[in-house]
């Protein structure tokens, strides 16, 4: 495992000031991206509990936060302001003259409602980038309807395309329009910072869990506007080449990418069936689409000869794509590609000692992303965040 890097150490977006207002997935992990790459996140709680995910998301850890709120939270610090005091708003308030980026994920209005969206805060502070992350979006017909990225899923088509043909719907096994909506907002907010590096001017940046999900259908929306076909689940296959999928081997599953004729044919040679790649059946890359549950039924016959390892090690040599399918003890725990790339870090927490998290998998040769801070107790910066203000605007520390 890597350990924690240096607090003095150059970081990309060091000098930038993040206002962290979100909570639960999507706007933690934007939150999390930039605080990695050297931002200082402070993240505004509710002084009552925090965010949602410290208490009710995930298995707890030894304290009273839990591990899922500590893997979106490192490198960030806490404050606790009530925003609906009129107190705690001032507070806030002061915050953000000298702030770089506010973001937030409560539905559509309420920011509105506490006085603290982008129209009532850009006044204060020219440069200030302001980012919103909603479910559906601030405005059209969906924009208050509840953020959920089950239902993003659902209504922006990744359910209907993921899963076995004819099988119940299925949503991916991770959460692409929170994620999504996470990594769209990150790249978003470094945009309108690029541009303020110019002109010294902030900006309104948005996106929705709906949306994020939404681009994401790069093939299938080729595949409908090309064809009028709607798109339906394919299990493990590709929209586009064949075969491009996991097959079954004699213990298992092997994913295989022989997606163009030159791997094709490799291919039909590390399977010992040279007449393969002659049978008109499978000739082009269209005829093997066509007659793709044949081949399958083909290549798995010959599959079934060996092990997954064997395979893959056999089709490797061979130049043809291939890998295990693996699950996440094989990956965190034994993988060696992982270890190699430090995939897997650690931060020494107040109450849960070390904990592993996931790395930044961003690579940059001059200033590296880094893991420098566990995640924060709630309001663990007060002193140090909120006494600055106290110490300077005494008249509007009333809380």
């Amino acid at each position: 495992m890597t350990t924690p890097a240096s607090t003095h150490q150059a970081k990309a977006l060091d000098g930038m000031t993040v206002l962290d207002l979100t909570q639960v997935m999507a706007g933690p992990y934007c939150t999390m991206v930039l605080a990695d790459l050297g931002a200082d996140v402070i993240k505004v709680e509710n002084p009552d509990a925090g965010d949602q995910a410290r208490r009710s998301w995930g298995r707890p850890g030894a304290g009273e936060d839990s591990r899922a709120f500590m893997a979106l939270n490192r490198n960030k610090r806490s404050i606790t302001l009530d925003l609906k005091s009129e107190s705690g708003r001032e507070r806030f308030l002061e915050l953000v003259r000298s702030a770089d980026v506010v973001i937030e994920n409560f539905r559509p209005g309420v920011t509105a409602r506490l006085g603290i969206d982008y129209a009532t805060l850009a006044p204060l502070n020219r440069g200030l980038i302001y980012a919103s992350i909603s479910g559906f979006g601030q405005d059209g017909p969906y924009s208050t309807r509840p953020g959920y990225d089950l239902i993003a899923q659902a209504m922006a088509g990744v359910m209907s395309i993921t899963g076995e043909p004819g099988g119940r719907p299925v949503k991916c096994g991770l959460p692409v329009g929170d994620l999504g909506a996470g990594l769209f907002t990150t790249i978003g907010v470094l945009s309108a910072w690029a541009w303020r590096q110019r002109t010294g001017e902030g900006q309104y940046v948005e996106t929705s869990l709906f949306e994020s999900a939404l681009a994401l259908s790069v093939w299938e929306s080729v595949e409908y506007w090309s064809t009028g076909r709607v798109p339906e689940p394919l299990g493990s296959a590709n929209r586009m080449s064949a075969p491009y999928q996991a097959l079954a081997t004699r213990d298992g599953y092997i994913t295989v990418g022989a997606n163009n004729q030159r791997l094709w044919e490799r291919l039909c040679r590390a399977l010992g069936d040279e007449a393969l790649a002659a049978d008109p059946r499978f000739a082009s890359n269209m005829d093997r689409m066509t007659n793709l549950p044949e081949l399958v039924t083909i290549l798995e016959r010959h599959l079934a000869a060996k092990d997954t390892h064997e395979w893959v090690d056999i089709l490797l040599e061979a130049g043809v794509p291939a890998g295990p399918i693996q699950n996440y003890r094989e990956i965190l725990d034994e993988d060696p590609h992982v270890k190699a790339r430090g995939m897997v870090s650690t931060f020494t927490h107040p109450t849960d000692g070390e904990v592993p998290v996931l790395s930044s998998p961003i690579r940059l040769s001059q200033t590296p992303a880094a893991i420098y801070r566990h995640a924060p107790l709630l309001g663990e910066h007060n002193d140090g965040v909120l006494g600055a203000i106290s110490s300077a605007a005494p008249a509007r520390s009333t809380e």
